[in-house]
């Protein structure tokens, strides 16, 4: 954050940056001219000075504000297109489908789940996963409980493509999930 009231805090600068001068000079010449209408034809005097400010405030803004390019005067009159998910909103939704899912599971969180593992594998005990399945599945199912796990990971039973019906089957279940990521920090 900069200590420059005309500055944002992504670093633009603002068009009325310096002009608090003209602006309060502006507000007491308009005071000035309500108080004048006022005076000679009361409140309907203070009406067409109101009136007659706003529309001439509307026009200097008019003239003061950039001119859109044809690029962006097209644009923004498209229609909106929908945002892609990133970030925490994109995993969120990757990891809820893929527990109702399959094919889902085998497609997207399968394959980033077997790359962490065989990140920590091939880093904290030079196995490779790959080359060295038995070793890694000695790893990653240290006792009975996690045997099961292995076969949410095993890169020779991941399926290059989605088998029929994979998209109706449930995906992977909320409990082995946590397990799974326990086992993953754990390693």
């Amino acid at each position: 954050m900069t200590d420059d009231p005309g500055e944002g805090a992504d670093g633009t600068v603002s068009p009325w940056r310096g002009t608090r001068p003209e602006l309060v000079i502006a507000g007491v010449l308009v005071a000035a001219t309500a108080v004048a209408g006022y005076a000679t034809a009361g409140w309907p005097g203070l009406s067409v000075v109101a009136i007659a400010t706003a529309a001439i405030a509307l026009l200097v803004l008019r003239g003061l504000l950039p001119q859109l390019t044809p690029e962006a005067a097209t644009q923004a009159r498209a229609k909106p297109t929908a945002r892609a998910l990133s970030g925490y909103s994109h995993r969120r939704f990757v990891v809820q489908t893929a527990m109702t899912s399959r094919g889902y599971y085998d497609g997207e969180l399968r394959p980033v789940l077997e790359h962490l593992l065989a990140a920590r594998l091939a880093e904290r005990h030079s196995v490779n996963l790959y080359q060295d399945p038995a070793a890694a599945r000695a790893l990653l199912c240290r006792n009975s409980r996690d045997a099961d796990l292995w076969a949410w990971l095993d890169p020779a039973t991941r399926p290059q493509t989605p088998p029929r019906g994979a998209a109706e089957q449930p995906g992977i279940p909320r409990r082995t999930l946590s397990r799974l990521i326990d086992r993953l920090e754990q390693l």
